[in-house]
């Protein structure tokens, strides 16, 4: 039997922040799962800040054309199957958007173990910290940044589900981690909920390197970076010789004409720095090491996530564009109805 699939479209490229009458909502009939195919039923899907440059141009991957489903990860229950490696009821992942269902060959397609999604571990996990925003923080950091134990660790958005992440990954591995962030409670949050050393509130200093210096009194060793900017100016400046700066994200960027960029590069020469960038896939073969230590490490107490989780497939858009404004406290999904 035929399904009526709700999905978001770009209905228009964002000029600046995104705006409601960027996004479309259209229905459409799915047929019946054909050879080899499946039919699945989405139990939730994310809205990512990381998404914003593919709606305006190419980015990590090409540009959104108009008309074309908004691209995000999905956790959903097969409904219909044709395919062997697959059966009805099955739990599963995929990069599947923001509809309600997604007809697949199974390309790409992870079929999820529901029975190791027990509490503290919840299926939206599947798409949240093991999925990309925990795995981004597990490979840049350990990857990219190779803590050392001592190492000061200095991290933007550190509320955000990357840079928590992130930040408790350097606890576990012996070094002071220091946060920023927009508000006195997410500074709250990170330092009393998540155990960082300190926070910075961002929107509270004058001068954001001088708060950095007086929070990083030995300077810093790694830092990760979620924001660019001028955030990312002030932290080149207090940067110890040979730091790494691991760039993940850009989020003051996105919605930027001209975007600022970066101007304390001489910084780079005189204190011998290395910035690298990394997309998350490039890590696709090694993702199930990284999971399992991560599930073990949230199955003991030691690694924590908050999720901000919105109700209905209709708010998909404003979700989205409050991800720019500060709203989320946490990896921000969205629940199917």
């Amino acid at each position: 039997m035929s399904v009526i699939n709700r999905r978001w479209v770009l209905a228009s490229r964002p000029n600046g922040q995104p705006a409601l009458e960027n996004f479309r909502l259209e229905e459409q009939e799915l047929p019946d799962p054909g050879a080899h195919e499946i039919l699945i039923h989405a139990r939730y899907f994310s809205v990512d800040p990381g998404m914003r440059s593919r709606l305006s141009s190419d980015s990590y991957a090409a540009a959104l054309k108009e008309g074309e489903l908004i691209e995000g990860a999905m956790v959903g229950v097969v409904q219909a199957s044709n395919n062997e490696k697959f059966a009805a009821g099955d739990l599963v992942t995929g990069g599947f958007g923001w509809q309600e269902y997604a007809l697949s060959n199974g390309r790409g397609v992870a079929k999820l173990n529901a029975s190791l999604f027990q509490p503290p571990l919840t299926v939206t996990t599947a798409i949240g910290i093991l999925g990309i925003p925990g795995l981004t923080s597990y490979f840049g950091l350990l990857d990219l940044g190779k803590p050392q134990e001592g190492n000061t660790v200095l991290i933007s958005s550190a509320a955000g589900p990357v840079g928590a992440t992130a930040g408790q990954i350097a606890k576990l591995k012996g070094c002071r981690a220091v946060g920023i962030a927009g508000s006195q409670a997410k500074c709250d949050y990170v330092v009393k909920e998540l155990g960082f050393d300190a926070c910075i509130n961002y929107k509270e200093v004058d001068d954001l390197q001088a708060a950095i210096a007086e929070h990083c009194p030995d300077k810093v060793d790694i830092y990760f970076d979620n924001v660019g900017g001028e955030m990312l100016d002030a932290a080149i400046l207090n940067m110890n010789e040979k730091g790494r700066l691991i760039i993940s994200g850009a989020v003051s960027e996105y919605n930027k004409s001209e975007p600022r960029g970066i101007r304390n590069t001489l910084h780079f020469i005189t204190h011998r720095l290395r910035m690298e960038g990394l997309v998350v896939y490039d890590y696709f073969k090694r993702f199930p090491e990284a999971q399992a230590e991560m599930a073990g490490w949230i199955s003991t107490g030691r690694l924590k996530f908050t999720e901000d989780i919105s109700e209905g497939i209709e708010g998909a858009p404003a979700a989205f564009i409050g991800l720019f404004e500060g709203e989320n406290h946490g990896r921000r999904l969205i629940k199917v109805s």
